[in-house]
């Protein structure tokens, strides 16, 4: 059944439990339940854990080096950090701020893994990435325990780490074992050796002074910092692909081109000349398959988690599920991270893709079959028909003189005001006239204007539901309370009047309906045939307002969120529901 759910939606993502509470340092404090939304943070009920990312090409030097001292300098400064914050942050109910401050989990995590393999030379699924990714993570969590244990020495442990010092000092010991399952051939021994000092030394203070914090580190989404960070990939994650076209919420689309692969080119060895004509195809082709100069077996470097366009190359789910399994045994919560797996995957093939997760040892696991999602703000290419049909010439279609009308008043933040609605025989609406209570003032000109560009594109065909979802949501003075209990509140008022046009004009699946019907029901012609309204050609198109049915509001800003990943992010404030 949850194979069958994921294969349709992408949803729901699966935890392991044995696994979970296999790795658990605080047992004796209660069993770990669930997760937050996102799944990497993993501990007690009604606790909470900060979180931080550090981007990880930023530690790489230009001749391919990890800067071991540096990273480790600033996982001390963000672990000291975050445990202040600890402290001195509110938290939502009681019972959280007491589990926080009694068990002080932290959540150090990191961006850019993808970018950072890419620019070593290094495929994503190889045993090179994997054995580096994991030396990386290791060194990281190693590191913020190490410094833990350090503040442990001069503040005290975590309130309640005596009652659980012996599994917890098991769980350590447990992570600084599977270091030797890491590949010393694949990794720099610099690094290696750096990853075993650091555990060495977080179980020798942690057994003499304990850990200042029961948790120290997870891999979170950074769908939000990611982007501020100014990374070519989130989290855990291998790029999505080379070239990306990203949905705005204005409408249009913003392409991201990855910067990591003249790095990569220059890595391999590649001529200055050679990296710009193979730069120019990737651009112009999505794809660095075919590409002038590039040789056969460097083709893996470059593979992303969706096939592109223009080729056929991609990173399998096992890809995905080893790197996961590489990094797992090195955090002390869990990773989002999505497993993309093709459209064509079948449900026996996800039923297996979780068996396998829980034999690797994963903690969870989420999946996302490409285009299983009704929206998707990421795509590899611009989307358009194999064969394009012939677009008529628009008619426009004229209201009889004659003709029924409904008139709604309305007030924003007192801003007073009249719509009048021409219908159609039909009951379907044909022109909008705006009247404000100020007569001659800016805002009574532009809403005349709005009003005539509506009538006109109603009457050419142009579908209410598409009207609608375009301006509904609009933000810009006047704005605010309304007298409205069914739109409460408004964003402007081209999103008032979008938002009372969609209540009363349109069903639930964006065909439009007579004005006085009930939801559900479309106008009919006294023939029994539904009216040829030119608004019926949006009867594909779903309003604002049922395409984004399951995103909340901004609690920041009041904005529609949009779906990142298992999360929701505000594309106006940047406030996301969980995940950073």
């Amino acid at each position: 059944f949850m194979a069958e759910s994921a294969h349709y939606c992408g949803d729901p993502g699966i935890q392991f439990d044995d696994t979970v509470n296999g790795w658990h340092t605080c047992p004796n404090g209660g069993r770990i339940n669930a997760s937050n939304p996102c799944s990497e943070y993993m501990f007690l009920d009604n606790s909470a854990c900060n979180l931080a990312s550090l981007n990880l090409l930023r530690f790489l030097d230009a001749e391919g080096n990890f800067l071991v001292e540096r990273f480790k300098a600033a996982v001390d400064l963000l672990i000291l950090s975050q445990e202040i914050v600890i402290d001195r942050a509110s938290y939502p109910t009681e019972q959280i701020t007491a589990n926080s401050r009694r068990y002080r989990p932290l959540g150090l995590g990191y961006a850019n893994l993808g970018a950072l393999l890419m620019s070593l030379g290094l495929p994503y699924d190889s045993e090179g990435g994997r054995a580096v990714a994991g030396a990386v993570t290791a060194l990281m969590t190693g590191e913020a325990y190490s410094m833990s244990a350090r503040i442990a020495e001069e503040m005290g442990p975590f309130e309640a780490f005596e009652p659980n010092r012996g599994p917890m000092v098991q769980v350590i010991r447990k992570h600084r074992s599977q270091l030797e399952k890491i590949d010393s051939r694949l990794v720099d021994p610099d690094l290696l050796s750096a990853c075993r000092r650091v555990w060495s030394q977080a179980l020798a203070a942690g057994e003499k002074s304990g850990f200042r914090n029961a948790q120290a580190t997870v891999l979170a989404p950074t769908g939000t910092i990611g982007f501020m960070m100014d990374c070519d990939t989130t989290g855990v994650e291998p790029d999505i692909a080379l070239v990306k076209y990203k949905k705005l919420v204005g409408g249009g689309l913003m392409k991201i081109v990855n910067q990591s692969v003249p790095r990569a080119l220059n890595r391999l060895g590649y001529a200055a000349g050679e990296v710009r004509d193979i730069l120019r195809f990737v651009e112009d082709r999505g794809t660095v398959e075919a590409a002038p100069h590039l040789r056969e077996e460097h083709l893996p470097v470059f593979d992303c988690a969706l096939q592109p366009t223009n080729g056929t190359r991609f990173i399998h789910y096992l890809g995905h599920l080893k790197m996961l399994a590489a990094v797992q045994p090195f955090i002390s919560g869990s990773i989002s991270k999505t497993v993309n797996v093709p459209r064509e995957t079948t449900v026996d093939e996800l039923y297996n893709l979780f068996v396998e997760s829980w034999q690797m040892g994963l903690k969870a696991v989420a999946i996302y079959r490409d285009g299983s999602k009704a929206v998707q703000p990421l795509s590899t290419g611009k989307s358009e028909d194999s064969e394009k049909a012939k677009i008529p010439k628009a008619v426009r279609r004229r209201l009889p003189d004659e003709r029924q009308a409904v008139t709604h008043k309305f007030s924003i933040s007192g801003h007073d005001g009249y719509l009048t609605v021409g219908m159609y025989e039909d009951g379907t609406p044909g022109e909008l006239f705006i009247v404000m209570a100020k007569q001659g003032s800016t805002v009574s000109g532009l809403m005349d204007a709005f009003a005539t560009s509506i009538s006109m594109a109603l009457q050419y065909g142009v579908p209410l539901a598409s009207l609608v979802e375009k301006f509904a949501h609009l933000r810009f003075e006047p704005s605010g309370f309304t007298n409205n209990p069914e739109i409460p509140i408004a964003k402007s008022i081209v999103d008032y009047i979008s938002r009372w046009l969609n209540s009363k004009f349109l069903n639930e699946d964006g065909t439009v309906r007579a004005y006085g019907n009930g939801h559900g029901r479309t106008a009919t012609s006294p023939s029994g045939q539904p009216p040829k309204s030119p608004s019926q050609a949006g009867a594909a198109v779903h309003s604002l307002v049922r395409s984004q049915d399951d995103a909340p509001s901004c609690h920041n800003c009041g904005d529609v969120m949009t779906r990142n990943g298992a999360c929701y992010k505000c594309s106006t404030c940047g406030e996301t529901s969980g995940c950073s």
